[in-house]
């Protein structure tokens, strides 16, 4: 009876592809990982304790309930801390979580070569609000149908965008066509040297209402 093997690539079997690490500190070296004889020691609190042997070093580590990390390998011998790994861990994490998050994101306005003038203030309204929560802002114009024998008129919409959001946001390189399409990326400026120019303005609570004559006491008698 003929008997059935598995192929030598392991068939179809789920699993049988091994997963890449993506961890970003499995590269890192502690404790019994770290093999040279020898490491320059840094304390807890960073205190420089000079070169020991690296199974002292680990040991000392360990007393305190604490990792042995290999923190610049390339050094001769290697520099290594004494430090809480799995917090060091989470405290970089959280931070690249936090970059990721308030990262920019790049939003888009659309505008036509016939807009019109309130179409277009809205658009550079929506630009303005865009830009001030540090997002970048990718201006396009698309040209329709016969547009595009004339797209000197789309450039001059673009240019005027551009010129009216300066306060908010400048360009990375001018206007470009590419197709139909005209485009032109924005960068928010910093936050101290944004001044908005089509915000709605609040109410100035400073200022008092005019008196109503109607309320106004009668006149004393004479």
């Amino acid at each position: 009876m003929a008997t059935s093997f598995p192929s030598a690539g392991g068939g179809n079997r789920t699993g049988s592809y091994q997963r890449r690490n993506v961890d970003p500190f499995a590269a890192i070296r502690r404790n019994h990982r770290i093999k040279v004889p020898q490491v320059r020691l840094i304390s807890p609190e960073g205190k420089q304790l000079g070169v020991i042997d690296t199974a002292k070093a680990i040991n000392l580590a360990l007393e305190v309930g604490l990792d042995l990390v290999e923190v610049a390998p390339n050094a001769t011998p290697p520099v290594c801390r004494i430090m809480d790994f799995g917090k060091y861990v989470y405290e970089e994490s959280k931070k690249t979580s936090h970059v990721k998050s308030t990262a920019s994101k790049i939003k888009e306005i659309e505008f036509s070569a016939r807009i019109e003038n309130n179409d277009f203030i809205t658009k550079l309204r929506h630009a303005e609000e865009f830009l001030a929560h540090g997002n970048k802002v990718k201006l396009r114009l698309k040209f329709r149908g016969r547009e595009m024998a004339h797209t000197e008129i789309g450039f001059d919409v673009m240019k005027r965008a551009v010129v009216d959001l300066a306060g908010m946001g400048h360009p990375d390189a001018d206007p470009k066509l590419i197709g139909r399409n005209i485009h032109v990326m924005l960068t928010p400026l910093p936050v101290n040297k944004r001044k908005p120019k089509f915000h709605v303005d609040e109410p100035d609570e400073s200022v008092e209402p005019e008196a109503d004559e109607s309320a106004a006491p009668p006149p004393a008698d004479s």
